[in-house]
């Protein structure tokens, strides 16, 4: 089963940390592990969440907004996609991410 890991951020805390304290390298390890485990199916860092656009509608006219659908403190900073068997070995892999400056929070794929 295909699980996404959204890990959940304050871009502003973010920002805000040295390169030291984001601790780059731990997060590569934790991807790099994942792949040679087979697990990961893929996953990015995203921009800042003032980087976004959304699209919304009204009727069939499409409406561009600069930034995030939402205001919100955190936001999406990245994701990791997993195929495991079940959400308990998903749990498992989330308590392993390494930036602890982050949530996670875990969501089945639909699959279709």
């Amino acid at each position: 089963m295909k699980y996404v890991l959204m890990l959940v951020r304050s871009d502003e805390e973010w920002e805000a940390l040295s390169d030291e304290e984001r601790d780059y390298g731990a997060i590569m390890r934790w991807f790099g592990e994942l792949a040679q485990r087979g697990v990961l199916a893929g996953g990015e860092e995203l921009q800042a969440a003032r980087t976004a656009t959304t699209v919304r509608w009204e009727g069939e006219r499409a409406i561009l907004t600069d930034g995030p659908f939402m205001e919100a403190k955190e936001t999406i900073g990245g994701f990791a996609v997993l195929d495991v068997p079940d959400l308990d070995a998903a749990l498992d892999v989330a308590r392993t991410w390494p930036a602890r400056s982050h949530k996670v929070e875990i969501r089945p794929i639909v699959q279709h």
